[in-house]
């Protein structure tokens, strides 16, 4: 399968598309914007006759403007030049001290709100956005990545002020947690026209001033077409056919064609229009989809009985639209059904500046959040109002894992939480054996409790290591005394998890005995617990000396290899095993 996307015209300043315009009038302002074009490929100190000569060139040649200027000359100049927030440039303002950053215009649409918060970053200032979602911790109508009609401000004005929503949809949609006031209500075509709605609809429906259409991306049209078709024949017959289906385009996911059509201009320019990916196959996977209008001329012509039909169909779905044809371009449409998502999220060792922005922003993204609940109780301030928590208490781990995929599966958007990397004896593992294709699966890594206690112990890990969990729960201790005889006579430096409880008093001891007959006495040991937390602590000893009542659950146990060694204090282990000191 080839997938060719379009071009984006917004994009993250530093790596997509986005064309930033720095303006500037003072030294201090002309410092701090090359700041930001040190940092962004994309961004370019715009010059003119005079400071509201270039704030109009950057309004006009750029995605966004950041200026460094007053508020009130920016709104001057730029007062005259407004045209529709879809459409107009962000503008974000700093001033002089670079104190604050300001999203003046275009906060959600524009993406004002994000930048500001990037520029702030980058030079240490505070980002101000007055949209009234965030300013609550609420997500924006138009900010959730798909298309949106009808009144979105008078909507989420009721949203914000506490009235009563009506969440109307024809099926369950990974959306972000929305606020106790907006109540699901029955599918479309059954609700009363009366009260704030939100539809979340591929349909066309009618709307009113309090309502709020959202476009999900469950519609794939299958394209096929002769060498040479025009895109205003594709674009035509696109469209003709959704509007006698009542299917809005706007809920397109995707294009979908034969593989032999990857390069044809008239369907990528219908793509590109659309803002949509083109996605291509080849013939011998369209040949095993199940069509009802299968033609033999077609295979003739290119290896597949279908192209509009079975490129539709390629990833399921039901047929809506079976294919029409113009002169020389056919069409068909297929409704897939939503996927759910779970995010698998790290939540590192247990310090806030230790835990990633990506974790960060998929905590933010989810309508159910599941983990342990001494976890959940560390992030529970993250969480936007509405969110659903499944906590549960240890020894729950498959029950979580069960509950998180169930949450995916009936469609929703899932956090399953875990300390440091979820996918170190953590909580991947168990979820994802229980995860199939219906749900997509997204990975946050996060910061593990062995690199978090490597990182306290100085530089124990500079070479070859190996994870060792002394737990036996779900490993007999046999095989976990082979392991670890294994990697004491490969000389590995070795992290053990789980080292020690109550219950498990004298593993910990032989583990060590089992090192040091292969290790010189000397050899550093070290231990630390709760990693970046408040009641951290880190000791050191040797094979020799160390003792083994000091460790508890909460511990992690380092041995170093026969080239480890203490210096200034800390566990080093060279890169290469020729030490150089």
């Amino acid at each position: 399968m080839t997938t060719t996307a379009p071009h984006r015209h917004r994009g993250t300043p530093g790596t997509g598309p986005h064309r930033v315009g720095l303006v500037a009038a003072t030294a201090a302002g002309r410092r701090h914007a090359r700041t930001l074009a040190a940092a962004w490929p994309n961004a370019r100190l715009v010059e003119a006759d005079g400071v509201a000569d270039a704030l109009r060139t950057a309004w006009t040649t750029c995605d966004a403007v950041v200026a460094f200027l007053a508020t009130g000359a920016v709104v001057r100049v730029l007062a005259p030049l407004l045209g529709d927030k879809r459409t107009d440039p962000a503008v974000v303002v700093v001033d002089e001290a670079a104190r604050h950053a300001v999203a003046l215009l275009g906060g959600h649409a524009g993406g004002a709100n994000t930048l500001a918060a990037e520029v702030a970053a980058l030079l240490d200032a505070r980002p101000v956005v007055t949209t009234a979602t965030d300013a609550v911790d609420l997500p924006g109508l138009d900010t959730l990545g798909w298309p949106v009609e009808g009144a979105v401000a008078a909507v989420s004005r009721a949203i914000l002020d506490g009235e009563p929503v009506r969440l109307v949809a024809d099926a369950v949609w990974p959306l972000p947690a929305l606020p106790p006031n907006v109540h699901p209500g029955p599918p479309t075509g059954e609700h009363p026209q009366d009260g704030y709605r939100v539809l979340v609809t591929d349909r066309v429906v009618p709307v009113d001033d309090r309502t709020v259409v959202l476009r999900p991306p469950s519609l794939v049209a299958g394209v096929g077409s002769s060498r040479g078709v025009p895109a205003a024949e594709v674009d035509a017959l696109l469209h003709r056919a959704l509007a006698d289906a009542g299917l809005s385009p706007a809920s397109l996911r995707c294009l979908a064609s034969i593989d032999v059509k990857a390069d044809e201009e008239g369907i990528r320019a219908t793509a590109d229009t659309l803002g949509v990916p083109l996605r291509t196959w080849p013939a011998a996977e369209l040949s095993a989809v199940d069509v009802p209008h299968p033609s033999e001329v077609v295979r003739a012509a290119v290896g597949t009985p279908s192209v509009a039909e079975a490129a539709a169909l390629r990833d399921g779905g039901t047929l809506l639209v079976p294919k029409t044809a113009s002169a020389m371009a056919t069409v068909a449409v297929a409704r897939h059904a939503p996927r759910g998502r779970l995010a698998i999220v790290g939540l590192g060792p247990g310090a806030a500046d230790l835990r990633t922005p990506r974790a960060v922003a998929e905590l933010r993204r989810a309508a159910v959040v599941v983990g342990l609940d001494q976890y959940v109780d560390q992030v529970r301030d993250l969480l936007r109002p509405g969110t659903r928590v499944l906590a549960s208490g240890l020894g729950a781990e498959e029950e979580r894992a069960r509950s998180a995929v169930a949450e995916a599966t009936a469609g929703h958007a899932v956090a399953l939480v875990g300390s440091g990397d979820a996918g170190v004896y953590a909580m991947a593992s168990p979820a994802l054996e229980y995860a199939d294709e219906r749900i997509d699966v997204v990975g946050v890594p996060g910061v593990t409790a062995a690199l978090a206690a490597a990182a306290l112990l100085g530089a124990p890990i500079g070479h070859d290591h190996v994870y060792l969990s002394l737990s036996d729960l779900h490993t007999p201790w046999p095989v976990i005394e082979r392991r670890v005889a294994a990697a004491a006579e490969a000389d590995l430096v070795a992290l053990l998890y789980n080292p020690r409880s109550r219950a498990r008093d004298w593993q910990l001891g032989a583990v060590l005995a089992t090192f040091a007959a292969h290790r010189p006495p000397q050899t550093p040991v070290g231990v630390v617990r709760n990693a970046s937390r408040p009641d951290e602590r880190v000791h050191l000893a040797t094979l020799a000396t160390f003792d083994p009542t000091v460790v508890d659950m909460y511990g992690l146990v380092v041995v170093g290899s026969s080239q480890t060694r203490l210096v200034g204090g800390r566990m080093v282990t060279p890169r290469g095993y020729r030490w150089r000191g």
